[in-house]
C-alpha cells in the first residue's frame, strides 16, 4: 500500500518563507562583509603606500589630490556596509565607484589582465547594486529596531 502525503499550498509557502528568512539572516551580512572587505583593505593599503598610489593615479590622468577622498570612500564605505549602516545609499555609491574605477584604471583592452580587472570591477558593481535592491538585511544597524 502506498501512502501519499499532500502538502497544502499555505504550508509550502510557509516553509519557503521560513527558509528565505533564515537565508537572508546570514547570507546578506556575509555578502556585505565579502563585498566590503576588499575596499577596506584597499583603502588601508593606499594609506601605507600613499606616494606610490598618488603617482599611479596621476599617471592614469586622475589628480593625485583626490586620493584622500578615494581613501575615505573605500574605508568609510566599507565600514558602513560591514556594519549595515545606510547600506542602500552606500551600496549605490560603491557601485558607481567600482564602475568608475574600471573605466579609469582598467581600460587597456589589449591586456588580458586589464580586461579581467575591468570585468571584476563591474561584477563588484553588480553585487553592490543587488545589495542596494535588497537592503542591509536583518543583522544590521539599519534594521536594529525591527
Amino acid at each position: 500500500m502506498t501512502t501519499t502525503t499532500l502538502t497544502s499550498t499555505n504550508e509550502t509557502r510557509l516553509n519557503e518563507t521560513s527558509l528565505n528568512q533564515a537565508n537572508s539572516q546570514y547570507a546578506i551580512p556575509a555578502a556585505r562583509f565579502l563585498l566590503a572587505i576588499m575596499f577596506l583593505m584597499s583603502g588601508l593599503t593606499k594609506i601605507s603606500q600613499y606616494a606610490g598610489t598618488q603617482g599611479y593615479m596621476e599617471m592614469m590622468g586622475v589628480p593625485g589630490a583626490l586620493l584622500p577622498l578615494v581613501i575615505l570612500v573605500e574605508i568609510l564605505g566599507a565600514s558602513m556596509i560591514i556594519f549595515g549602516f545606510k547600506v542602500r545609499i552606500t551600496a549605490l555609491v560603491l557601485a558607481g565607484f567600482s564602475a568608475a574605477s574600471a573605466m579609469l584604471f582598467h581600460n587597456d583592452f589589449s591586456n588580458p589582465a586589464e580586461i579581467d580587472n575591468f570585468m571584476k570591477n563591474f561584477t563588484i558593481a553588480g553585487g553592490y547594486l543587488l545589495l542596494f535592491a535588497v537592503g542591509a538585511g536583518p543583522l544590521s544597524l539599519d534594521n536594529r529596531n525591527k
